[in-house]
Order: C-alpha cells, then structure tokens, then sequence
C-alpha cells in the first residue's frame, strides 16, 4: 500500500477529468484544491517538514489565499525559500500557518537568505520529501514524532552554508504572518544549539544537531553575523522591529558532500526537545537514513490497516493516498501541552471537529482504536482545563475554536467511543463534561427558546443531547437520561414543517439545502415533517439533481451574484465541502439504497482521481479522504449512533484491520467502476454468512471482525428497501437494534 501513495495529489488546483451526467449537475462552492502538501509525515505525529514558498494554507505550493472558486497563483512553478516545519493538511481559512524555524541551504551570501529558489525533481513518500533548487543542492526530509532530520547534498561551493531562520512563521501572504513574542538561542558547543520562540502564546523550544565539522557555527541578526557570539535573547519582539535572526553553519563543500541537521521539538522546553530528538533519533552522527527507515515502517504498518483489490494501479493510488491522507492529523503529543503542567494525553491541529467527526474521527476509531482513546482523553483535558470541547483546537492559545462551525461536536466522538465499549476512559468524569458542555455557548439559547441559530446548532445539540443520555445509559444514570430524552427531540424544532427543510437561517459554508439532509437519530420521523417516504426521496432527488441541467462551476475570483446564484440551485456540492457529505445516504433510510449507490459512485469514479489536482476541495485534516475510504468500502459511519450502513463497494474485496482483527468484505458479480460508467446495485448481503435484510451493520458486529459478502448487480433489487436503518426514538425497533448493538435498552 505504502509504494501506492502519492503525497503530491490534492496539492494544486482540482483537474479532474469533466463531470458527465449527474456529477454535472453538482455545484462546488469552496476553492478547487486539496490544500495538501507533499512534506514528510508521521502517523499523527506532532511534527511535519516540508518545502516552504510561503503560499497559502501550508506554506507549500503555488497560490494565495482563496475561500471560493479557483485559487489565484502566486508563483509561476514549485519554489521554496528553504524548508519549514509544522504544516496543516488540507484545511482552509484557519489563520493558524505554522512553518517555524525555516532551514536554508545556501550556496549564495547571507543577504540572499529569503530569496525563491526554483524546485525540480520533487519526490515524496510517506514520511519523506526531496526536492533539488535551483543552486544545485538537493534536499531530503524525513521526520519523527516530535522531530525533523534535513539531509543537504552539496555542490562544490567554497561558500556553503546551512541557515535556520528563528524569526519565521506563517504565509508571506498579505497578513499570513507569524511574529515571535519572545526568542532565546545559544550554541552549546561545536554542531549543538538550543532555543525557544513564544509564538501566539505557544512556547516551540529546539534541540538542534549539525553535522558539519569542518564548517564554523555562528549567530545571525539583520542578516548581519555576529563572530564569537554565544546567546541571543529577545524578551518582547514588535511587528515593527523584527529583523531575521538565528543560526548558522558556513564553510567549503565538495561536490557531493551531505550536511545533516537534526532537530528535536517540545512545548515544554529544551531539556524535553533534546530529549525528544534522542528518543526518535538515538545519538551518534548521520541518522538521516536510520529515522527515515523508521518512519516508513510506521506508515507502512498503519497503511496495511486496509487492503484492497484491484488491477487498476490509478485507483490503488487514489484509495492509498486518501488513506494516507486520512491519518496525518490530529497531531498526537503526549505530555507535551504548554498550557497546563500535568502529563497525558495531548493533542493540536484538530482542524476541526467539523470536518472530521462524521468520517476521520470513526476512521481512527476503526483502525487505531487505542489512539482514538488517547485523542479523546485529549479531548476530555482541554475541555477540564479551559471550560469547554474546542471544535478547532491548534498550536496557539486564545480562543479561536470556530464556534459558529457547530456545537456539541466531541460529544458524537465520545459516544462512539462508549458504544464499543473501549477501555481507558473514565465515563463518568467523561459524562461531567459532555453534560456541562451542552449549556455553554449556544447551548444556552437552545435551553431557553428551545432552538438557536445558526439553526444547524439545534440540530447538534439535540444530537449531543441524544449522545450523551447514551452514555448516561452506559454509566448507569438513567435518571440523567430521560431527563435529556426531551431535549434530545428538539430537532424537530430546527425544520420549516411547511418545506419539510430546515428554517431560515445563516449557515456555515452552505444554505439550508445541504443542512436539511443529515442523518439525525430519528429520521423516521424526519421523512414524515418531508410528506413520507415518497415525498423525501423526491426532495432528495432535486437537491442531488437527478432531471437537472449541468452547472458552471465558479472560475477564479467569481462575483458576489455567480456565488448567489449557485447557492439558489439549493444542490449538493460534490464533496467539494463538508455540510452535505452524509446526504447520500439519507435514501437508505426511505427504503432507497439504489439512489445512494448511484450517487456514491458518480462521487468516487469522477470527484477524485491522480495528479496534484486529483481532490474536490480542502481536505480538511483528511475529512475529505476518509470519505472516499469509507466509500470505496461499501460502508458509512453514521457517526454517534455505533451505526455503518452498507452500499456496494468500489472494490472486488477489501480486508480492514478492526483493532487489529480482520474485517473482509468481498464481492460477487463486481465490475470495475468507470469514469461515467455504469452503477453496481446491490442484489443481497451475508454477515458471516447469514443473509443480512438490512442495510447497516453496527460498529460492534464491525469490531468483531467477520465477513460481509456482497453480491451486486446492473439493476436497483428488492434488498432493504423495508428493513430501515435505526431509526431511534421509534419503539417498534428498539429491542431489535439493542439486541444488534450489545446495548443495554
């Protein structure tokens, strides 16, 4: 699987091949790019390396800031001003940049330090970029969890030089950039420096390793060397006074020669830094090849979470690399917060829970189970400590937590978690906070009035509301449970019962049509406020455009009125945005499964394909990518409920590592899906060999493990179009999905 990834697609502007039948009638809102970058990785690891042209979002690419449309470009072809640290992945609009301590190799003067060089020779794997500049020096990067090795390889050049730039962060974009608060540096001894920035209110402290004997280390201010000093120390830096400053290493090369720069991270320190680069690094010179070999066992393990088969070599790679893409973030940095002392679980770049919860989150809670309880201990702590579940949570302190995007959004994590029973969280401490969280912020005017807007906050509270009586369930407070049953039921509150849609209202990136078709805990009675079933899948088919005129998708820079008018299609956005990526399989539950297999694999066979340009939009931490895994599988979380519901599978046969116990899904009468080709249906469905009437399985009939054969077809069949997915405040099924689930009713 590892050999199949392709860390360069989704990193330019989308290119996919032209949309044909219904995937034309979709319109994409938000910008046309992936915003990933190519940088070497590690599975959740706290830290990240990768080529920085100080482009928008990650620092890494070609283009400014765009939050529709195509984005505009600011660079011509790949260039760098050397290479930075600490990248988000595929987010947008999240004024966190990130890309400290800059490493430079120069063969030119100090003065040059900031110029552009040209790129050529890109390559990446997971855990490893190279990339040669223009002045003929190739670099290589490769990281651990807490740490970044830089290999140079030189020209013959009396005047090389390696520069790391402390004053650096953030975008060179119109107010892209970071400036340092506060800054200490000092040389040790020969090839051995440490120091620390304060960077919006986070301190970043470096143990620093060169191995470069023959070359002089030296400190640098205003791009001026400073012979003989030892120390620098900044206690207040200002926007307007801030000159570069750092350190360096300078001296003759040979044609070929290596320099190796090691450097360890921490938030607590240099002693924790220095620790941090021996535990990932060892001791001892030349390590560059050792850490990367590492890195890629580890990746090549979490990448064989998930097998499939295929002969097509292109869609192996889009499915690896979305995988890939799927387990880059959150950063995972055990005993590492600034913000409090205790150790324990601790985690930034949650970037956000919006984007993640409904298919990254369960993604991790599928294949990394004893991760994802680290996470949401994580989770749990802030939540202790600052007052509140951040719905964006990032390497800065202050309290921008994208509220506006929703509300109670950990707790539908949480309670996946407490469905399957997962050891290592105490739930009642857990269930504290899931109960206080639910009254703050919007929390309040929904206690009050019954709903609150944005209005598609009553439908996250409701649902928190709902998710939290479940683990009250678990934790034996049934009291506490029915007292959240009715407020669990407000959702209804958030519809217009005139439209069966929901109210007027702002709504975060969409309008109220791609909000009006999540998958809430009683779509039952969701369907009837639409007319019945009927009347739903006909609302359904208008929004998805089944009948429509293919659409123009907004170009570069598109006028107030093209946005304006686009939103009026009311239709979906093509997994080019977040707010409808569940709508799909809303018709399972009208009895509809053919209209989600139709609508799925338009998304999979023409909204994702190879190439940089290969993804619909911002992958947003691998929300986007974890999608189309899910997808290609034949299964969709419907997150918070312990629920997956079934389609046909984009591959003949698939095998998931279910915390480490086999999951396989296999096929009968499989074709090779096609760009524009023809749709699989499915015919029936045996779980560990008993037919299987309904179209969902649970996540704990997931988790312990089995097999599911799916036997699919040309044409739509009779298979659950009367057994409907859960459905939970309706009695008549209770019993029944207790029973599936393990729960206990």
């Amino acid at each position: 699987m590892i050999d199949h990834v392709d860390p360069f697609i989704g990193t330019e502007v989308t290119s996919l091949a032209p949309q044909t039948g219904l995937a034309a009638t979709w319109w994409w809102p938000k910008p046309q790019i992936g915003n990933t970058h190519p940088g070497a990785t590690y599975p959740l690891g706290m830290v990240s390396a990768c080529a920085y042209s100080g482009a928008y979002p990650t620092g890494y690419g070609l283009y400014d800031l765009s939050l529709e449309g195509v984005p505009s470009t600011i660079h011509a072809g790949p260039v760098a001003s050397g290479f930075s640290h600490f990248q988000q992945s595929g987010t947008g609009a999240i004024r966190k940049y990130y890309n400290y301590f800059r490493v430079t190799p120069m063969v030119e003067p100090l003065d040059a330090l900031g110029r552009l060089w040209e790129l050529s020779d890109e390559r990446a794997e997971p855990g490893w970029y190279s990339a040669k500049l223009d002045s003929g020096i190739t670099a290589e990067l490769t990281v651990g969890p807490k740490s970044a090795v830089h290999r140079y390889t030189f020209p013959d050049d009396p005047n090389a030089r390696v520069v790391i730039d402390f004053s650096l962060g953030g975008l060179s974009i119109p107010y892209g950039s970071t400036i340092p608060l506060r800054a200490h540096l000092e040389m040790l001894e020969p090839g051995v420096a440490q120091g620390e920035i304060v960077v919006e209110g986070t301190p970043i402290a470096v143990y620093i390793e060169c191995d470069a004997p023959r070359w002089r280390q030296m400190l640098f201010y205003d791009r001026r060397l400073m012979p003989g000093g030892k120390r620098l120390d900044f206690d207040h830096i200002r926007p307007t006074t801030l000159r570069p400053f750092g350190l360096m290493w300078a001296g003759p090369s040979r044609a070929g020669e290596t320099v190796e720069v090691r450097i360890g991270f921490s938030l607590r320190g240099v002693e924790q830094a220095k620790k941090n680069l021996t535990d990932d690094c060892g001791n001892g010179p030349a390590r560059f090849g050792v850490r990367r070999e590492k890195t890629r066992k580890t990746w090549r393990k979490q990448l064989r979470t998930i097998s499939v088969e295929t002969d097509s070599v292109e869609r192996q790679t889009v499915f690896s690399t979305a995988l890939y893409h799927s387990l880059i973030k959150p950063c995972l940095a055990a005993s590492e917060s600034p913000f409090w002392p205790s150790d324990g679980p601790f985690a930034f770049d949650i970037s956000t829970m919006w984007d993640i919860y409904r298919t990254q989150l369960p993604l991790l809670t599928t294949l990394m189970p004893e991760r994802a309880v680290e996470l949401a201990n994580a989770l749990l702590t802030i939540c202790e400590e600052e007052g509140n579940f951040p719905i964006g949570y990032r390497m800065a302190k202050g309290s921008d937590r994208f509220s506006r995007q929703g509300s109670a959004l950990a707790h539908t994590f949480l309670a996946d978690l407490c469905q399957l029973g997962l050891p290592g969280i105490d739930w009642e401490w857990a269930l504290v906070h899931m109960s206080d969280d639910l009254r703050r912020t919007y929390g309040e005017e929904f206690l009050l009035h019954g709903e609150t807007h944005p209005i598609s906050h009553t439908l996250d509270i409701a649902f928190g509301y709902f998710t939290t009586a479940k683990v009250a369930r678990r934790v034996g407070d049934r009291a506490l449970a029915e007292q959240f049953a009715p407020l669990a039921e407000r959702w209804i509150n958030a519809f217009d019962p005139a439209s069966g849609l929901l109210k007027d209202s702002t709504y975060y990136e969409g309008s109220r049509y791609n909000y009006s078709f999540r998958l809430v805990h009683d779509m039952a009675a969701r369907i009837e406020l639409s007319g019945g079933r009927d009347a739903f899948v006909a609302q359904l088919d208008a929004f998805f455009g089944y009948g429509a005129p293919a659409v123009t998708q907004p170009g570069n820079r598109p006028a107030v009125a093209e946005m304006l008018a686009g939103y009026a299609l009311g239709r979906f956005e093509g997994l080019n945005n977040e707010p409808d990526m569940e709508a799909p399989w809303a018709y399972h539950y009208a009895g509809r499964p053919d209209r989600t297999a139709e609508i799925v694999h338009n998304v999979l066979t023409q909204q994702f394909g190879p190439g940089r340009g290969g993804l619909p939009g911002n992958d947003d931490s691998g929300g986007l990518s974890s999608w189309f895994v899910w997808a290609s599988l034949g299964l969709f979380p419907v997150a918070g409920q312990n629920t997956f519901l079934v389609n046909a599978p984009a591959f003949e046969s698939a095998v998931i590592s279910v915390g480490g116990e086999p999951f396989t899904i296999r096929t009968t009468g499989f074709v090779e899906p096609q760009h524009g080709g023809a749709v699989q249906y499915v015919q029936s469905v045996l779980l560990n060999g008993e037919p299987l009437e309904r179209s969902w399985i649970s996540g704990t009939e997931l988790h312990s493990a089995g097999e599911l054969h799916v036997e699919l077809g040309p044409e739509p069949s009779d298979w659950a179009t009367t057994v409907l997915p859960p459905s939970w405040p309706n009695p008549a099924r209770e019993q029944l999905i207790h029973s599936i689930q393990g729960d206990t009713p």
